[in-house]
Order: structure tokens, then sequence, then C-alpha cells
């Protein structure tokens, strides 16, 4: 291929040296490459919802995205994040030989805490909460999350004997402790310690060149493992271990389902001819059903379904299919508008300069007037989904930035002329006007449309709320706690939450979709 092959991986650290194993094996092989570290979902522009795609994975989901819209032509994933179902479209395309499979546990001072009554062991993994349990009921798991530097320092800052980590995931980024042992009694997640490639379906050529990237043996025994969990129907919320090795000329298998308290466990094993890897995976998932694994899976699923965050916006089919496994959410619109009657004398001639902060005020525009009676020489907005809607309905863009007082400050620079009419709310933001008032641009506000606070009373065991403007915090607090984590769409509304929530969390784009990846984030 005389095609650069564009590498799309996420951006950590253990993400970017697994792409750039499999960037030097492609160019060991002669082909030329280019990393593309992708960080954030955006604005999704696809032609059908998510859930129709099957897009699920929290770790996978972005580079699925970036592939179906042409951004990347291969993925690297680590294979455990994988969904057992890929997108439509998007196949495995090949699966490196596998490095360790086993899980690590760090400890700190000394391992006399594992003969103690009371110690205290950190991990976000359920498989692992459940499996420490069963060995150790009276001990106590703690929940540890974020990349490996991060749980590393964590474990170092806090009263924990302990932590539990994947020994490839610290021996590859070169972090494992001298003071950690292996766990040679946990079994692992299915896939784990391999790394896959996938890329579209339609794209044979390309397929062709990663089939000698792949490594069979490796291929199968993941296979028969993640076979194991989809017959299952686990997932990021059931507490399930698979194992696969081939020696002497059979595939092994051995795989555990857990509750997730450990009090309950099912553990099942087996072996076959390599060629009948898949029946292998079959017979040891219907054992494991047979064993009781069917009311365990059901009690496991009503467990999950607590509402745990909650939205101040009502969201979409779409949206809510983009929460992974375990997240249980509801919603309801805690602000509503009332679009306002523009007069026909407000915009009698054609205004040079508007801006536009909002898709509600565009949407009064167009409840007053006809598209062709908006004759405006230069439109300013804020937010992408904004500018669409205008450039839809109205006519182009000039300018469009994340947030209000980013376009001041490019109006300040840039505008054209000394005047500009604001389409706005009732309840805005003084960060525009003021700026633009201070460097003497005179502002003429019509206020487009009224927002009307409408809180509604939560359940005091959800744990997050997504807000998307400060006045949804506001809205919140007249008849709830701030006792929540406070997912916030940006810097402007996280400020207006900081002033009663300990617990902010900050969007990377202001979108629906990255609050909603934020919250996946705290839950992975």
């Amino acid at each position: 291929m005389s095609k650069i092959i564009r590498i799309g991986t996420r951006d950590s650290e253990l993400a970017l040296w697994q792409a750039k194993t499999v960037q030097k094996q492609l160019e060991f092989l002669g082909h030329k490459t280019q990393l593309v570290p992708v960080k954030s979902t955006g604005d999704l522009v696809l032609n059908k919802p998510l859930y129709e795609l099957g897009i699920t994975g929290i770790f996978t989901r972005t580079l699925d995205i970036a592939m179906l819209n042409n951004e990347i032509d291969i993925a690297v994933h680590s294979l455990k994040d994988v969904p057992t179902i890929l997108p439509k479209g998007i196949v495995q395309a090949a699966v490196l030989k596998r490095g360790k499979f086993s899980d690590l546990l760090v400890f700190k001072n000394n391992e006399e805490f594992l003969a103690q009554k009371n110690g205290i062991i950190a991990t976000g993994s359920l498989r692992r909460k459940a499996q420490w349990l069963n060995r150790y009921p009276t001990h106590t798991v703690v929940d540890l999350r974020g990349n490996v530097n991060t749980r590393l320092q964590k474990l170092n800052d806090n009263d924990w004997n302990g932590a539990i980590f994947a020994t490839a995931g610290v021996e590859r980024i070169g972090l494992k402790p001298e003071d950690a042992i292996i766990l040679n009694w946990m079994v692992p997640a299915p896939g784990q310690g391999a790394v896959m490639i996938t890329a579209l379906e339609e794209n044979t050529e390309l397929r062709e060149v990663l089939k000698e990237l792949n490594h069979e043996e490796t291929e199968m025994c993941v296979a028969t493992e993640r076979k194991f969990l989809n017959l299952l129907e686990g997932g990021c919320t059931a507490p399930i271990g698979a194992l696969a090795y081939i020696k002497k000329e059979e595939i092994h298998f051995k795989g555990v389902l857990l509750s997730k308290d450990g009090t309950k466990k099912i553990e099942v094993s087996g072996s076959k001819k390599p060629e009948h890897y898949l029946t292998l995976a079959e017979e040891c998932a219907e054992k494991v059903l047979k064993k009781g694994g069917n009311r365990l899976m059901d009690d496991l699923k009503l467990e999950r379904q607590e509402t745990n965050i909650y939205s101040t916006k009502t969201l979409t089919e779409t949206q809510k299919h983009l929460f992974q496994n375990g997240i249980v959410s509801d919603s309801s619109d805690f602000i509503k508008i009332k679009l306002n009657r523009i007069p026909k004398n407000r915009i009698k001639q054609e205004i040079e300069n508007v801006i536009i902060t909002s898709k509600n005020a565009v949407e009064a525009l167009l409840a007053s007037f006809s598209p062709d009676e908006l004759q405006f020489k230069n439109i300013y907005c804020v937010g992408r989904r904004t500018k669409r809607l205008i450039e839809e309905r109205i006519g182009p863009v000039k300018h469009t930035a994340r947030n209000a007082k980013k376009l001041a400050e490019y109006l300040v620079e840039y505008i054209e002329g000394t005047e500009a009419t604001f389409f706005c709310s009732d309840i805005r933001l003084d960060d525009l006007p003021t700026l633009l008032s201070e460097n003497k641009i005179n502002l003429t506000e019509i206020v487009a449309y009224e927002t009307e606070l409408s809180s509604t009373k939560i359940n005091e065991n959800i744990e997050g709320v997504m807000f998307f403007s400060p006045s949804t915090v506001q809205s919140f607090l007249l008849k709830n706690k701030a006792d929540k984590i406070a997912f916030c769409i940006g810097e402007t509304t996280a400020t207006e939450a900081k002033q009663n929530f300990k617990d902010v969390r900050v969007a990377k784009l202001p979108t629906v979709e990255s609050v909603i990846e934020l919250v996946n984030e705290h839950y992975t």
C-alpha cells in the first residue's frame, strides 16, 4: 500500500505504547503510518443513531466514531475493553501476540496484611473486587480509578494496603513497582493482556495487510474467552473472568462468574482440540448457567436498575444509549423556555452585526420571521450546533466561539464597526455585554426568549447530576441538596456549581455527548 495508514488511539500513555507497537510492526513491513490520538467524541456526525450501529464501549466508542467518519484507518485497543459485539461496518482485523494476562497486587510496606482481618485493597474492577472478597471476605475494597500513574499515586497517598493492576499494563510503560506480586489465583478479564486492531469491513486491502500482524494462537484464545463472556451476557457490570491457553495441542479454558460482593462463585473449566475452541466456550458457558448462573445474572441485572445519574436536560434515545453498562440515567428539563414574539420594527432594516449565543434564540427568530426577512450581514455565535442551525435556516456564520466570553474577546478585535445586536435570554451572563461595553462597542439587546426555572426533586441515592447551564444549577438547588457530583458542560456552568457543590467535573467539549463521556469516565 502506498497510502499512509492512520492509526487511531486514545491518548493515554498505555494506549500510545500499544499504538506505537502496531506502528513499528507496520513500518517494519514497509508501510507508511501516522499516529492519530483521539481525545473526545465531540459532535457525532453520523447518519444513524449510535445504538443502531452498536457503538457501546466507553474506551472504544471515540475511536469507532472516528473510523466511521473516515478520520482514521485503523484503531488500536486493549482487547479487554472492546465490547464482544463490534459496531456495524467495523471488524476485528488482527490480534497481536498476547502479553502477560495476569493481575498484579501492588502493596505498601509488606504482605502481612494478607493474613490479617482488616486489609484494605483498591480497585475499580468489579471482577477483581468480587474475586478478592471471595478469597478475603473480611477485607475492605475501595474504589480506584484513573490511568496507571494516577492509581499508583493514589495508592501512595492513601492509607491502603495495596491496589490491583493488570500486569501487562504496568510493565508496558515501565511502572511495575518492586513491591508487587502476581495473583495467579485470580482469573483475568477476557482478552486481558492482548491488543486488538479494528478496521472498516469494506477496506479489504488494508485488512489483508493487517493479517500479517495477527497472532493466530492468541486470536483463538481470546475468541474463546469473549464467546464465553458474550454467552453469559456479561460486561463491565458483571464480575466475569475467563482464560484460555493452548498446551500440548489442546486449548484449555477456565471461567468464573461471581456476585458483586464475592459471596457467590461459579467456576468451570474444560479442554478440547484447538479447532473446537468456540464449542468449548459454549459448553463452559452452559455449565455456568446450569450451576445457577442464570439466577446470578438476573440478580446482577436487577442490581443495576437503580438510577445513579440524573440529567437536568431531557436526553434523547441516542444520548441515553451512550452511557456505558451499569449507568442508569433519568432526565427532565430543569429550565423551560418561552419564545418571545419579536416585534417587526426591531429588525426593519439590514442589521450589520448579530450575536446569537444559543439555539433557543435562533428558534425565537424563526418563530417571528421568515428566513428571507432576516437580512443579517455578519452573524457571530456560540457553539457548533448553534452555528449549524443558523447556517441551515438563516445564513452563513462569520465566526463561532466555545463560549460568550471567547466570542466577546474575538469581537473586540475583529468586529466590523462599533455596533451589534444581541438576541439573548432574559437571564444572561454579563461577560459578553460588559466586555463589549468596556471596548466602546454599542450593544442592542433583544430578549428573544425567557427562561423559567422548573426544578424537580430527585432521589437522594442518585450519585451525580449533569448540568448544562448556570440556570440548571440554580433550578436544581431549589428542591435538592448539593451533595452529588456535578458533571458540567463548561467552565461557566462549573463556576456556578462550585458555589455549592464540592465535587465539580467539567466536560472536555461543550456538548451533551461530552458530558456523558465525563460520566462514563467516572464509572470506568
